[in-house]
């Protein structure tokens, strides 16, 4: 199936009429009709109900909202990848997420390049619903998440053991920032802290609030190797009879596509995130 004919279907559903999509793909009406009666041919069902106000979908498109949008990310997954790099095998493709990049994926990423010279290297970080729906999708080989996801024909390996603590600054205990790390960790918060549940300061990404706090004071659930470093040097404490909640890392990879350049990968992976690296976060630059 030709390609624009999803991408013209998932323009149309995002703005609403024909005549909208058309000037967003810089084509004409006519053409955008042309390619919609092709793929309800394609298909065998009608996708969207015209009117005076523009175009909504049927419940087949619906439907088919999910298989469009998976239609392009893998044309777009293969237009990135090939053609492969001049001597390199397969690609290697891995994710993590955002809190996750700095040290453990870099660290990754560089001991794959050094060590499984063969192969050519995708890494992408994000949230892990996207991640994870990717790997089943077969756009990722490996990701690390805190989240996994137990379905058919993926693998699931704890990776890392880890406690979210609470800590502040020696200087300024206030404001506490409720950092989102995921909704597990939402209920067990709100039900161990009601007084907490409803925060005036939340943000979704943990380095970001560690550096607010660093420099404007406060307290915060941060992973116990990262403020390890400021524990140590007295710039943060332990907040006294805080609770604690559990923060594991998972590995996760599915079965049926396994190599030998992928063992080497998890290989390399174990390794590393048992290693001595900085896993401070610090956002100051390197001059």
């Amino acid at each position: 199936m030709d390609i624009d004919l999803a991408r013209t279907f998932l323009e149309i559903h995002r703005s609403g009429s024909l005549v909208a999509a058309a000037q967003r793909l810089h084509v004409t009406q006519t053409a955008i009709s042309a390619r919609v009666q092709k793929l309800e041919q394609h298909l065998g069902c009608q996708l969207f109900v015209r009117s005076r106000n523009g175009a909504s979908l049927t419940a087949d498109g619906e439907a088919f909202v999910v298989y469009a949008n998976q239609l392009v990310q893998t044309w777009e997954a293969a237009r990135r990848d090939l053609p492969l790099p001049d001597g390199r095998h397969p690609v290697l493709r891995i994710g993590g997420e955002t809190s996750l990049c700095n040290p453990l994926v870099i660290d990754w990423i560089s001991a794959l390049h050094q060590q499984v010279p063969g192969h050519a290297i995708r890494s992408e970080v994000g949230d892990s619903d996207t991640l994870l729906r990717k790997l089943e999708q077969d756009q990722l080989d490996a990701v690390v998440v805190y989240q996994p996801s137990y379905a058919p024909g993926l693998q699931v390996e704890q990776l890392l053991e880890e406690k979210l603590v609470r800590v502040r600054s020696v200087h300024q205990a206030e404001p506490y920032v409720y950092i989102d790390w995921g909704e597990a960790f939402r209920r067990q918060h709100d039900a161990a802290l009601p007084d907490l549940a409803h925060p005036s300061l939340s943000v979704n990404l943990g380095p970001m609030a560690l550096q607010f706090i660093l420099e404007h004071g406060g307290s915060g659930y941060f992973r116990t190797r990262v403020v390890q470093s400021y524990l140590d040097r007295g710039v943060l404490e332990r907040v006294p009879q805080a609770p604690e909640f559990t923060y594991p890392t998972y590995l996760v990879y599915t079965r049926d596509r396994d190599s030998v350049a992928l063992q080497q990968a998890r290989s390399l992976l174990r390794h590393v995130a048992t290693g001595d690296s900085d896993w401070s976060q610090r956002w100051d630059p390197l001059i």
